[in-house]
């Protein structure tokens, strides 16, 4: 397991090599899986983030993703025994910024399957979870007020954000 980087103690799980998604239903189960908080605790990578993500936004307009997906990532790490503290368990700052970088990548690509929107995103840069490292700081990302609170870039602005 790799690390983030400037922070020994955030693990970085979602490093391990991504298989592509083949279905928008291997999607939707991801999405359905974590609001019900029975996905296994091994399958909420990075991959799985992004595919929640994408499926919440494109399939499920009645859930705003903004603010909905805190308290269900919240609720889900519980779940699966997983504290939220002041350096584990839900971060603000990185669900807010996927979250945005997510919607202005669908956005472009609202007729393709989802799937594949997925696996397109994970072979960007977003696919690295280090591509947040090109807009913050190490010690201002990984700090406990990003991970309770939206902190915006301190190194460069977004569009996304």
């Amino acid at each position: 397991m790799r690390t983030a980087p400037g922070n020994p103690s955030l693990e970085f799980r979602y490093m391990r090599p991504f298989k592509p998604y083949t279905s928008d239903a291997e999607i939707a189960a991801i999405g359905a899986a974590l609001i019900s908080r029975t996905l296994p605790k091994a399958k909420w990578t990075h991959a799985a983030h992004f595919a929640a993500v994408l499926w919440l936004i494109a399939c499920r307009p009645d859930i705003d993703a903004v603010q909905a997906l805190p308290c269900i990532i919240r609720a889900y790490n519980e779940a699966t025994g997983v504290a939220n503290t002041a350096n584990s368990g839900y971060h603000e700052t990185i669900t807010q910024a996927s979250i945005r970088a997510a919607r202005v990548f669908y956005a472009g690509r609202r007729n393709d399957c989802l799937y594949r929107v997925c696996n397109e995103l994970l072979g960007s840069r977003l696919g690295d979870p280090g591509w947040l490292l090109e807009y913050w700081r190490r010690e201002t990302l990984f700090s406990e007020v990003a991970r309770r609170r939206w902190v915006g870039p301190d190194i460069k602005e977004a569009v996304l954000f």
